[in-house]
């Protein structure tokens, strides 16, 4: 079968469209990147920013607050925080490009092409433009993935760079540390069966980026507020979430009739959610927050498991359903958030008037368009990554795609355990890790348009 002039002309002018976009695209994909922060006029943030931005000032630690990411925000104050945005830009079009060409499938064209359907597609433009930990969330599963496989087709350099972002990223939230540190469990246990796909080397280093993200946080934390500590609120966390499901409720009603608890007294006045007791106007504020509470509930928490096994494990189950299904876009940055104000006003006067200027500030937000697309495009390629995976076994096929998938998947619902477990469902902790799975999908689908074009030219050729 020839190829007739027509078909020739059609791909010779094809062709020339494809590396004009590859030559005129990469450039710009850092600003579209970030084209949320821009249009917005400063940087997004997000309730949590302000206990960051404040550990540099206040030299105390506080729980769920990294000092490691607040010493990054700060290095950020005098440039508005664009600097901060620029290293989270090309950080996520770095390693966008460095798992495609692990892959073997690093084009130009096809990176852009990815870049910009993520861009339009899923939360990663917003979490690149937003002062919080959430893109390193994402991001991390794929150093990790590079470290562990990259082996020769990366170099020292590389390397080095891959495992210092990995660890800053660990040490960035204990959730994303929680979620590598499964990752690097499941790899050293599937080990024996994999072999060669998962080499010793690959695994030794990633397993040292946990150890060396602990450090940078414990040293951190040390030369911040003097302690040699890991920074607090797990249980804090964790009783929000539990008082949400009913069980501190009945542990006190059981309980308080013969052990005196501060929270006796209130146990017929709990709120609804964690969020209103840990962070509205409750009795939390009244018994002293963290600093007053963090025994008691500590206590609670631990024995609560004891006296509700199955209680708890059916709880923590729906938790984890719910979670994997929380994926929209935007939580805590369409809201009122005096917390983050009250921080920027107080220690960084100089940003209150580009700050307050900003669409955000100015109710410009609303996410319910986005999400129209997001939401769908996320639950689609959750249902991908499956289909993936489940191609792979039928046709006994693994390689470092269908590892990628793998880790993704592992990634995804070690993160929805973690997070709807100990905090409740979010769909912020949903939206930092999901579009990772988006990306791992459209390189299979692309990859599956090159096996067809082969096939394709293959039969005509002959």
């Amino acid at each position: 079968m020839s190829i007739t002039t027509d078909q020739l002309r059609a791909r010779a002018a094809g062709s020339f469209w494809l590396r004009l976009a590859a030559v005129a695209l990469p450039p710009v994909l850092p600003l579209l990147l970030i084209a949320p922060a821009s249009w917005n006029g400063y940087p997004l943030l997000q309730w949590d920013t302000g206990g960051y931005l404040a550990r540099w000032y206040e030299g105390y630690l506080v729980p769920s607050r990294s000092t490691v990411f607040g010493l990054y925000l700060h290095y950020g104050e005098n440039l508005g925080f664009w600097n901060n945005l620029a290293v989270q830009s090309l950080a996520t079009l770095w390693l966008l490009q460095l798992t495609l060409r692990v892959l073997g499938l690093m084009q130009t064209f096809r990176f852009v092409a990815i870049s910009l359907l993520l861009i339009l597609s899923t939360a990663l433009p917003w979490l690149a433009s937003m002062l919080l930990t959430d893109i390193f969330a994402g991001l991390s599963v794929l150093s990790l993935f590079l470290l562990i496989v990259g082996g020769e087709r990366t170099s020292l350099l590389e390397k080095i760079s891959l495992f210092v972002f990995t660890a800053f990223a660990a040490a960035t939230h204990s959730a994303t540390l929680g979620v590598l540190l499964g990752l690097c469990a499941a790899g050293w246990m599937a080990r024996p069966l994999l072999g060669r796909h998962l080499p010793i080397a690959g695994l030794a280093q990633a397993s040292l980026t946990i150890i060396a993200g602990g450090v940078m946080l414990v040293s951190a934390n040390h030369a911040l507020s003097g302690q040699w500590a890991w920074t607090p609120g797990g249980y804090g966390v964790a009783f929000g979430r539990m008082m949400q499901d009913g069980i501190v409720a009945r542990y006190l009603n059981d309980h308080c009739p013969r052990e005196r608890y501060k929270l006796c007294p209130y146990r017929n006045e709990l709120p609804a959610t964690a969020d209103e007791f840990l962070w509205g106007k409750s009795m939390f504020n009244t018994l002293g927050r963290f600093e007053g509470m963090n025994d008691e509930m500590g206590y609670i928490v631990v024995h609560s498991f004891a006296d509700y096994p199955a209680w708890q494990a059916g709880a923590a189950l729906r938790a984890m359903g719910q979670q994997l299904l929380h994926v929209a876009t935007g939580e805590g940055a369409s809201v009122w958030i005096p917390h983050t104000y009250g921080i920027i006003e107080r220690y960084i006067p100089a940003q209150v008037a580009p700050m307050r200027a900003a669409r955000q500030q100015n109710w410009g937000l609303d996410f319910d368009y986005v999400n129209w697309l997001h939401v769908p495009v996320a639950l689609v390629s959750m249902l991908g990554l499956l289909a993936l995976l489940g191609h792979a076994l039928a046709n006994r096929r693994l390689d470092d795609l269908t590892l990628l998938a793998a880790g993704v998947t592992l990634a995804l619902l070690g993160n929805a355990f973690i997070c709807g477990v100990i905090s409740g469902p979010h769909d912020r902790y949903g939206a930092r890790m999901v579009w990772v799975a988006t990306f791992v999908v459209l390189i299979a689908l692309t990859r599956r348009f090159d096996d067809d074009e082969s096939a394709n030219e293959v039969s005509a050729a002959a």
